[in-house]
């Protein structure tokens, strides 16, 4: 009978397969992700683009410090994979050349005929053999004599050919044997010791240690790896003050724990703090190192806000304090995403009637500007071309600001023309001049569009009080020299966005951006200055034409000139002008009959249909097809937002961050006049061409016009902020008559009820008859 046998690999060949396998699974994907890539492609790419200027060369090499490591790890890695390829390829050949234990039996080869040979052959084979490997006779060998005794009986006897036949075997089916890919020695009583100290010290000790340091290090931490008591710090400020300046939100900033020693062992306490602190902190007016409030009075915080303040002027440290100052500067931009979405939190649970004070919008603005304040390192009333190289405050007040022109920021700088660019900037050099408009050309510009909505609703484009209105805001980014000495091309943008506008008006949506014409940032200063623009215009008012009015003028006009052609013209444009006409008016003709008949069936069926009846089919197939789109928009809307999103954008110029930094973007919206925020700032990651997100609200519960301001904010470049100013014209929520709603109600559904009165009422009779 047949039965299973497990046995360990004796030979080890199947340990062998085994090993094969395990290496292919590890080696395989690690060399697809773990291989170093060469990145000198990347580096031609980025010295054409990138500046030269004192600070980022100073940055670079900084960074450039950090590559010999970088780069014996990349030597680590290539050695190891390098090394489990050879292990791979071993085992390859080892397994290709492992002579097999079984080998399949075959009487027709032991008795050494073919296998179409007779019975008289089968014999004649025989006979020769045993007589040749005959035990009793010289030389002869007892095994091979076995085998040929057993391969003639399979041959000969019926049976025994039958059971070769079936299972490859003269005696029958036999033990299955299952081998195990593991060295028998494991199991061996010499070795059980240390295999089961082996087990205990991987899965009782290395694993639970493992797992606890991990997990008692992360619990500490919240999102972008912010601790959590950083975080409730932050909470009791801003419930404490709901309405920050600008220095006691960077107070509150340097008091962050992970500037503490107990918080963070990656801090470093010196000695010599106690001799250059108190000399820096003589160095920097208003720090208000004499507040008292705890943690802002503790020694950290101190330190932390003098290095911070140093980071905004700009002032040259000793090495050490420079080492301190470039760790907190790192740090920055995450604590301030966390402060603002404290902000955000204490404001919605302040809406919600769950806390008693609303942090103001002053409050989380300030917060946001801090961030470029501290990547650009420069205080917000310096001028904005300090973020350019090579432009100091000298510069500035020499060539600047003068009698013939006020250059005050980037975008002016951007509109004049190249010669007389290059006549301010004088005073710098070919290659200096080449750094600043290579920082200047890739300056971001945005394209705000904003669009407002009731997505829950039939009639998306009516705001009702208490619906939850969705503002879907998309932006385009372009770099700043496609608009730089490009006049023309500025204009046709600005018409197209003048008939885009005069559309708007003339479809009368309930969302109106009362926002002129803001389709670039240099026309700020324009409106500023008191001058008019194309929209204002001297004399009486004159209607912009529309690109349907001038549709409706050019097809008049072609009518007027087929009209007063001449007979002159010749014969064959007469006949394609005739055959046009005629179909024009044969089509006319046939919409014409169509539409009679359409109004015909339709006033007979409304005289044969029931008032009570559903709408007619095809508008039932159109408000399918309008679910269907909306079902499918849905769709494609949580998907996206369930993709995870990349942090790499476009690199930003900053030569005192001591990272490279990318562009992000704080979109929000914000009610102005009562200075409140109205929704959570959504911190955009990804903004390389075209993005769209989505902000959610509850409009007020009284109708009437409010106005909100949907803000677009930089978190790199100060003075790179986008308002676009929206109105909603809330009205009324309509009363639903519950008389008027139509129940669905299948016919089976109806069925069972009828069947169940029926059953109640049997019930009824019965018990009636038994009182009786």
């Amino acid at each position: 009978m047949a039965g299973a046998k497990f046995q360990y690999d004796e030979s080890g060949g199947t340990f062998f397969y085994f090993l094969l396998s395990f290496l292919a699974l590890v080696v395989i994907p690690c060399t697809y992700y773990f291989w170093p890539k060469s990145d000198s492609k990347e580096h031609e790419r980025r010295d054409k683009k990138q500046c030269y200027c004192h600070n980022c060369q100073k940055k670079r090499s900084r960074l450039q410090a950090r590559e010999p490591w970088r780069r014996a790890k990349q030597r680590l890695i290539k050695f190891l994979l390098i090394l489990g390829w050879i292990a791979l390829l071993a085992t390859a050949y080892k397994v290709a050349n492992l002579q097999h234990d079984y080998v399949a039996w075959d009487p027709f080869e032991i008795l050494q005929i073919d296998p179409a040979s007779s019975t008289a052959e089968i014999k004649k084979a025989y006979r020769k053999l045993s007589l040749k490997f005959h035990p009793d006779k010289e030389g002869g060998d007892e095994k091979k004599f076995m085998m040929i005794a057993k391969a003639y009986a399979a041959l000969t006897d019926d049976e025994a050919r039958k059971n070769w036949e079936m299972y490859g075997n003269p005696d029958g089916p036999g033990a299955t044997s299952f081998g195990i890919a593991l060295p028998s020695w494991i199991v061996e009583k010499e070795n059980s010791i240390w295999v089961l100290g082996l087990y205990a010290l991987v899965f009782m000790v290395a694993l639970p240690v493992s797992v606890g340091i991990w997990w008692y290090r992360s619990m500490k931490f919240g999102g972008d790896q912010v601790l959590l008591d950083t975080t409730q710090l932050y909470f009791y400020f801003i419930h404490k003050s709901p309405q920050m300046i600008l220095k006691r939100v960077l107070m509150v900033l340097a008091a962050s724990l992970e500037f503490a020693r107990t918080h963070n062992s990656e801090i470093v306490e010196r000695p010599s703090d106690n001799i250059e602190v108190p000399k820096l902190i003589k160095e920097l007016p208003s720090l208000g190192e004499k507040n008292k409030e705890p943690p802002l009075s503790f020694s950290y915080s101190i330190k932390a806000r003098a290095l911070l303040h140093s980071h905004l002027s700009r002032l040259d440290l000793p090495p050490t304090l420079e080492e301190d100052k470039l760790y907190i500067v790192k740090k920055c931009p995450y604590l301030l995403q966390e402060f603002v979405q404290c902000v955000a939190q204490l404001t919605m649970l302040a809406m919600a009637g769950r806390v008693p004070r609303k942090p103001k919008l002053e409050t989380v603005e300030n917060a946001m500007k801090l961030c470029p304040m501290i990547v650009q390192a420069m205080w917000d009333n310096k001028r904005s071309l300090l973020q350019l190289p090579h432009i100091t405050e000298e510069v500035i007040n020499r060539h600047f600001t003068t009698r013939k022109r006020n250059i005050r920021n980037i975008i002016q700088l951007a509109e004049m023309k190249s010669d007389e660019r290059r006549a301010l900037l004088r005073g710098l050099s070919d290659n200096e001049y080449a750094d600043v408009m290579s920082v200047l050309t890739k300056f971001p510009v945005l394209d705000v569009d904003v669009r407002s909505e009731v997505l829950d609703d039939e009639d998306l484009g009516t705001i009702t009080a208490g619906a939850l209105v969705t503002v879907t805001v998309s932006l385009t980014r372009h770099d700043l020299d496609e608009f730089m000495n490009q006049e023309s091309d500025i204009n046709n943008v600005e018409d197209q966005q003048e008939e885009e506008e005069d559309n708007k008006s003339q479809t009368g949506n309930s969302e109106q951006c009362v926002q002129e014409r803001k389709p670039k940032v240099w026309e700020k200063q324009k409106k500023k200055k008191g001058k008019g623009g194309k929209s204002k215009k001297k004399g009486g008012s004159t209607k912009p034409v529309t690109s349907q009015q001038q549709k409706k003028t050019t097809v008049s006009q072609q009518q007027n000139s087929i009209d007063q052609k001449t007979p002159n013209i010749n014969k064959t444009k007469e006949e394609k002008s005739n055959k046009r006409s005629r179909a024009s008016d044969e089509s006319k003709e046939s919409d014409t009959e169509s539409d009679v008949g359409s109004s015909h069936s339709e006033s007979v069926a409304s005289e044969d249909r029931d008032p009570k009846q559903p709408e007619a089919n095809g508008k039932e197939v159109e408000d399918d097809d309008e679910d269907w789109d909306k079902f499918q928009k849905k769709i494609f809307k949580k998907d996206k937002v369930l993709e995870s999103k990349s942090k790499m954008s476009h690199s930003v110029h900053c030569p005192f961050f001591p990272e490279d930094k990318q562009e992000y973007w704080w979109i929000y919206i914000a009610d102005k006049k009562q200075h409140d925020l109205l929704t959570v700032p959504c911190l955009m990651t990804n903004l390389v061409l075209n993005e769209e997100v989505e902000l959610k609200f509850t409009a007020p519960s009284k109708p009437g016009i409010y106005t909100y301001a949907v803000i677009v904010r930089s978190d790199s470049y100060l003075e790179s902020e986008y308002t676009k100013i929206i109105k909603l014209d809330v009205k009324e929520a309509k009363e639903v008559d519950i008389s008027k709603i139509q129940w669905d109600i299948s016919e089976e559904e109806e069925e069972k009820e009828d069947e169940e009165s029926a059953i109640e009422d049997s019930d009824l009779a019965s018990e009636d008859e038994e009182s009786d």
